[in-house]
């Protein structure tokens, strides 16, 4: 899984690009490297994400070192925060989101073969 990481609010303009530009959009995954759940979860979306990055991109946000970059993306796409958090962004807005357990490649994975 190729990954970007996002560590500054500049990069929100390559999200939106890559939300217009690629089939499936950017999804950006918000991380606590605190917490033991966030780091269960990011371990499954590790092991179970297949899309490719022509098909959608994505970023990792460590949100204890970047947490401005968080507070900027909850305020842009009017998103609560949570962590761990998943947000898709297609056409430059937020079109699905989940938190903790319910974090699931799969169901964006799905998704993308139901397109």
């Amino acid at each position: 899984m190729d990954v970007i990481e996002l560590k500054e609010e500049t990069q929100l303009n390559n999200i939106f690009e890559d939300s217009n530009s690629l089939p499936m959009g950017a999804l950006i995954f918000k991380h606590s490297t605190r917490c033991s759940i966030s780091k269960m979860v990011l371990d499954r979306f590790r092991r179970e994400w297949e899309l490719p990055a022509n098909e959608m991109s994505v970023y990792y946000l460590d949100l204890i070192k970047y947490r401005s970059v968080s507070n900027t993306i909850s305020e842009k796409f009017g998103i609560i925060h949570e962590s761990p958090q998943i947000l898709v962004i297609r056409n430059g807005k937020c079109v699905y989101n989940a938190s903790h357990n319910m974090i699931s490649p799969r169901l964006i994975q799905q998704e993308a073969l139901n397109d």
